[in-house]
């Protein structure tokens, strides 16, 4: 019996290092999180924070973290206290020699652009060599800012009247009443984000990925411009160039994978800005868990980092409806199966 039991556990290491080995990419995956309400109250750990935020998938599966508070600003004490540290870490242990890709969430997005356009420059100015970024994954990305962020500001400072919707819109965002701190809400107003290392200099792929789909019974979206994941419009979340009330980030394709002409759909995107994957079902939350919420459709299925790994996901055409209603659909492979961040993960090249 104790043989057996022996043998069944050498068995089950090799199946467990066999699926580590299977999941171990080239490149180094580096985890940058949104907003975190809670520590507009009360300050928090910042990095069990961090490590919290993602720990629905993504945690087992990338290499390091860059967390940041969101009671500070971006250009303020994030940069100096959080980001500077964290660079230059990763440059003088050549972290990023294999090349490393950002995957980001929400504000995470806006953060990294700020690295983006100043990391070279840091690091250089310190006598140490820039990272080698070869691209960024943005999910549900809040580059463009946040209409959210325009109301929170405006009510803490009084220029907006207080209503029960925007009382339940709010506190169905934040989690609750609104602090005196405002902190990274000001960054995510959508002016201020929008001017915000708008235009950096690398060229590095800021591949998106979208949802369409409100956590929160649809309050928040009466404030949002636009189709919207509960926190972001599709002008922010597709990379627009412009905020608008855009229905798509692709003129070819609905967030349901309707084929058809979408005149409402994202027209100019901010420089190397590529939406990728759009899922109707997920919301601004759910993009980030374990569990599928639909079918998932592509704006694009193929584009290349910076060092030129394909990013690609197979799709294929399902034809719906009767006669003249007959309609074509495009959805990528296995959507109807895995979580949109396994696709995401997936498709990271190895």
């Amino acid at each position: 019996m104790n043989t057996i039991k022996s043998v069944a556990a050498i068995a089950a290491l090799g199946l467990s290092l066999c699926s580590t080995a299977a999941y171990s990419k080239e490149h180094k995956i580096v985890l940058i999180h949104g907003l975190q309400p809670l520590q507009l109250i009360s300050d928090g750990n910042v990095t069990a924070d961090g490590q919290d935020y993602w720990k629905g998938y993504w945690n087992n599966l990338s290499d390091a973290r860059i967390d940041w508070p969101s009671y500070e600003r971006i250009e303020g004490k994030i940069a100096t206290d959080y980001l500077w540290p964290k660079l230059k870490s990763f440059s003088e242990s050549n972290f990023c020699d294999p090349g490393c890709i950002f995957v980001t969430h929400s504000t995470g997005d806006l953060v990294a652009r700020y690295i983006i356009d100043n990391q070279e420059t840091w690091l250089e100015n310190a006598g140490l060599a820039p990272l080698n970024i070869v691209a960024t994954f943005d999910i549900a990305g809040a580059g463009g800012g946040s209409e959210l962020a325009d109301l929170a500001v405006s009510v803490a400072q009084g220029t907006e009247s207080w209503t029960f919707i925007i009382e339940a819109a709010l506190e169905a965002w934040l989690g609750g009443d609104l602090g005196d701190e405002m902190g990274v809400l000001h960054d995510l107003k959508v002016n201020n984000a929008r001017q915000l290392a708008p235009l950096p200099d690398a060229r590095i792929p800021r591949l998106r990925f979208v949802g369409d789909a409100s956590e929160y019974l649809g309050v928040t979206s009466p404030f949002i411009q636009g189709n919207d994941d509960g926190v972001v419009g599709s002008h922010s979340s597709c990379g627009a160039n412009r905020q608008a009330r855009f229905g798509s980030c692709s003129s070819q394709v609905a967030f349901n994978g309707k084929i058809s002409y979408q005149g409402d759909a994202v027209s100019g995107f901010m420089p190397y800005h590529y939406p990728m994957l759009m899922g109707e079902k997920y919301s601004h939350g759910s993009l980030l868990e374990p569990w599928q919420a639909g079918k998932v459709t592509a704006a694009s299925d193929q584009q290349n980092t910076l060092s030129g790994e394909s990013v690609h996901f197979d799709t294929y055409t399902k034809t719906s409806g009767w006669w003249i209603w007959k309609s074509n659909y495009l959805y990528v492979e296995n959507s109807a199966s895995d979580s949109m961040s396994t696709l995401i993960y997936d498709a990271i090249p190895n």
